[in-house]
This record gives C-alpha cells, sequence and structure tokens, in this order.
C-alpha cells in the first residue's frame, strides 16, 4: 500500500481515535433511548432470538426428525440465534445511520464513522448483555462448558470488524439509492438461511463447504459454539472469516472516504 494511501488513512484511524470519548456517549444514548418507557428494558433485546429458538427447537425436536446440530438443541440454536440478532440488527441499523441522523452528520464536527460504528457497539453490548440467558439454558439443559469458551473473544473482534465494514459500505450508498435499504432486508433474510444458525458447520455437505466458507459468519459463529460444542470449529472457516472480514473492513471504509463529501451533499 503506497504512503499517498496510507496518509489519509492513518489520518482518519487518527480523528476517529480522537472523538472516542464522543463515540462512548453517543453508544450510551444509543442503549438509553432504546430502553426508554420500555417496562421490559434490556429483555427485548433475548426475547426475539429466544422464541425464535424455542419454535425452532420445538420444530426440529418435536415435528421433524433432526439430523443437524447437537444436543442439547436449545442450547446450540440459541449460540447462534444471539451472535445472529446482533448481526441482523447492526447491519439494518448501520445501513441507515447516515439518513436517519442526517441532521446530526451534517451540523456536526464528528467525525463521521462514529454514527455508524457507535450503533455496531451498541448492539454488540445488547448482545454481551444477553449471555447470561445463553448460560441459563446451558445450565438448565446440562450443556458443559468447554475450554474452548476462550475463542469468544475472536469471534466478538472478527464479528465486529465484519459489521464496522458493512456500516461503512452500505450507509453511504444508501443515502444516494434509497432502493438499496430494501435489497439489505431481503439479502439479510436469505443470509439467514446460508449461515449455520440452525444446523451447524460440520452439518455442511462436503461439496458446498468451501462456498459456505466464504461467509465470514460461518466461521465465526463456529468459534461462539465452542464453548459449548467444540466438535463444530472448522479452523479453515475462521481463517476465510478472518482475511474476508478484514477485507470487507478495508473496502468500507475506503468506499465510506470517498463518497462521504458526496453523502454531505445529498443529505
Amino acid at each position: 500500500m503506497s504512503a499517498a494511501v496510507l496518509r489519509p488513512a492513518t489520518s482518519r484511524a487518527s480523528a476517529l481515535w480522537r472523538s472516542r470519548r464522543i463515540f462512548a456517549l453517543l453508544v450510551v444514548r444509543d442503549l438509553k433511548v432504546r430502553y426508554a418507557g420500555s417496562a421490559l428494558g434490556w429483555l427485548w433485546s433475548v426475547l426475539d432470538p429466544l422464541l425464535m429458538a424455542v419454535v425452532y427447537w420445538f420444530v426440529f425436536t418435536t415435528i421433524f426428525e433432526r439430523t443437524v446440530g447437537e444436543e442439547p438443541y436449545i442450547v446450540f440454536l440459541l449460540a447462534g440465534l444471539l451472535p445472529w440478532t446482533w448481526f441482523n440488527g447492526a447491519v439494518t441499523d448501520t445501513a441507515r445511520a447516515l439518513r436517519v441522523d442526517e441532521k446530526l452528520v451534517r451540523s456536526t464536527s464528528v467525525q463521521r464513522e462514529v454514527w455508524v460504528l457507535r450503533l455496531v457497539a451498541s448492539k454488540g453490548l445488547e448482545f454481551l448483555l444477553s449471555l447470561p440467558v445463553l448460560a441459563i439454558f446451558a445450565v438448565a439443559f446440562g450443556a458443559d462448558l468447554h475450554w474452548q469458551v476462550v475463542y469468544a473473544p475472536l469471534a466478538l473482534v472478527l464479528q465486529t470488524v465484519l459489521l464496522a465494514g458493512l456500516g461503512l459500505l452500505l450507509s453511504p450508498l444508501i443515502v444516494l439509492v434509497r432502493d438499496l435499504e430494501r435489497v439489505v432486508r431481503i439479502v439479510l433474510r436469505l443470509w439467514f438461511y446460508v449461515t449455520p444458525v440452525i444446523y451447524g458447520a460440520v452439518d455442511i455437505p462436503e461439496e458446498y463447504r468451501a462456498v459456505f466458507a466464504l461467509n465470514p459468519l460461518t466461521g465465526v459463529f463456529s468459534l461462539y459454539r465452542a464453548a459449548f460444542f467444540p466438535d463444530q470449529v472448522v479452523w479453515s472457516h475462521v481463517a476465510t472469516a478472518a482475511v474476508v472480514s478484514v477485507l470487507v473492513l478495508v473496502v468500507g471504509w475506503m468506499v465510506f472516504a470517498r463518497l462521504e463529501r458526496t453523502v454531505l451533499k445529498e443529505i
């Protein structure tokens, strides 16, 4: 990478670091606004994946004969559905970030990436707050905690990098092309079924594994599940997830920087 390219990137990263206090305040504000006036508060962040897990558990343990996943299946489901909820919510919100807060984006001197990345962080905190629910079900259904739980921080980092890149990529594009917001929703629905949520990475037929591995969530979710299901980790998928996530971040940040002035004129 040339020095001419590195200088702007270093400058933007430094400016983003200087905005860290504002970033933290915005993250806290998002969480307060989201739960303001809510009787259940943070429970809303786990209610949707919990209900989905119960439905899938009932269908695949009572109605149909299940050939994927591991026992206890409810824990297996939650280990995939909770991080998926973070992913789905963060992509949806970050894609609309610049348009939703367009007045503040235009009128303040805050580094513009902050408006996108703070949503990745706030949704990530919701995910962390949902983990006690997974722990409760693990204890209730007798799922043994494995030493590979130490892989969970790596999964957190990879998912954060991926979400940051997707947010920086999509947020300026949706300002310029409004129809992309609907496209994102459709893609997310399809993405759910090609991601090992209700099944595991090891359940994917051998002839399709190379294709599924290109989905970075395949490797990321296997790391989350390793805490209770160590046989789910496929390290070639994890390596691919790391490469794809970093690549998405680099491309997303380049697109964001390139389109920033155009976006400011549009909003």
